[in-house]
């Protein structure tokens, strides 16, 4: 059976005429069969691909032969075969999503970087407070032990959760994290911008901190976040410490399924037994809905779907 690799990278770096890169750049990836989603502005690139060892390696060979990307640092992981159904490179305004009214440059401002045993050992000095600036669903299926879970969907609400919430950082050691390292590379520069100085990045991310044969994500508990086909990898390789609760009924819990109905779409931790109880619906409207994805994967009749429906209003649970 071949191989596969995943491929998690970002670099801030000046790119002229981004949108024809990318027009380019995405036929490049087409010809050597890698599927994935990279993003490109003026100021950078940002990308998971997916592909054989063979592919990933000529991609990886080509990338750092181009002077914009020969120091780009490549965070593989193993995969049983791809990650993503399509290959996707999009150019954008913004690199990473913020919409600040005074933009802020990575490759100008950014906070200090910990390699993953600096980050291991400054989280526990009793001065410090631990940022996840993830998403809050993110957080919910694995975060370091004792960070701080902001009350977020997307990355763009976390400036104003942060002026709102300042005083926790008053006075304070800020270490900050994220998946592969990109969003901190950008939120860090604003935070020091807002007056939070003492500010500081995970080197490499969550991802990063996994792989390193020395702290072996050691005070991580769950499993980290990804935006592919996986949805979940392992980080800690010391304990497993299962933080996710299910939707349903709190148990633990680290599987993470799509609401069926496509108008809610919401993204909730369930075992494969509720999902099959509640018709993958969030909501009593979202089962209820003639778009219920569930009802039409597992071709089920009116009556079966009423049975569902009203044996969960005899349990109370609606």
């Amino acid at each position: 059976m071949e191989k596969y690799q995943v491929l998690l990278y970002y670099k801030f770096v000046p790119i002229e005429n981004h949108e024809q890169f990318a027009e380019e750049h995405l036929q490049f990836c087409k010809d050597l069969g890698l599927k994935g989603r990279i993003l490109v502005s003026h100021n950078g690139i940002n990308g998971t691909v997916s592909g054989t060892v063979e592919q990933t390696n000529k991609y990886m060979e080509a990338m750092h032969n181009d002077p914009r990307f020969e120091d780009i640092f490549f965070k593989i992981d193993e995969h049983d075969g791809h990650a993503f159904k399509k290959m996707h490179v999009r150019p954008r305004k913004e690199l990473v999503t913020l919409r600040l009214e005074d933009p802020v440059d990575p490759i100008e401002l950014t906070g200090k970087h910990l390699s993953p045993k600096e980050f291991y050992e400054a989280m526990q000095d009793e001065d410090t407070v631990i940022l996840d600036t993830r998403n809050d669903y993110e957080y919910d299926v694995g975060h370091f032990r004792g960070a701080i879970r902001p009350d977020i969907r997307s990355f763009r609400e976390l400036p104003q959760w942060v002026k709102e919430n300042k005083h926790l950082f008053e006075g304070k050691k800020v270490l900050t994290y994220c998946t592969g390292g990109i969003r901190c590379e950008k939120f860090t520069g604003w935070m020091i911008k807002e007056g939070i100085e003492d500010v500081y990045q995970l080197e490499g991310g969550i991802v990063t901190y996994g792989k390193d044969p020395e702290v072996q994500g050691k005070l991580w508990d769950g499993v980290c976040y990804v935006f592919d086909n996986r949805l979940t990898v392992p980080i800690n390789r010391t304990e497993h410490v299962v933080v996710g609760r299910d939707y349903f009924d709190g148990k633990p819990c680290e599987r993470y399924v799509n609401c069926a109905n496509p108008e809610c779409n919401k993204q909730i931790l369930c075992s494969e037994e509720n999902e099959h109880k509640y018709l993958r619906g969030c909501t009593d409207e979202c089962r209820r809905s003639p778009n219920n994805l569930y009802v039409k994967e597992h071709q089920l009749t009116e009556e079966e779907v009423n049975e569902r429906l009203e044996a969960l209003e005899r349990e109370n649970v609606l």
